[in-house]
């Protein structure tokens, strides 16, 4: 798994985790719907910190929360 792939697992098991969609959470992260579409469907190749921040205040939790996993913890450095 790669770090892109991580981020948009986490989004997911965070939406179901507090029983939102991605629509609602776009709207409480006032984060345009197409930007989570984007990252849900692998079509965007780098979340912006920002981007991750807002994401992440839509749920309620910080940026240490949402990397706070197992997922994280153990990817690999990823050689371009």
């Amino acid at each position: 798994m790669n770090t892109r792939e991580a981020v948009q697992q986490r989004i997911l098991s965070l939406c179901k985790e507090y029983q939102i969609t991605p629509n609602a959470l776009s709207y409480k992260a006032g984060v345009p719907q197409s930007t989570i579409k984007s990252i849900l469907n692998n079509e965007t190749q780098n979340v912006g910190i920002v981007t991750l921040k807002k994401i992440c205040d839509g749920f309620g939790i910080s940026l240490f929360t949402f990397f706070d996993t197992e997922v994280f913890r153990n990817l690999e450095q990823e050689i371009q």
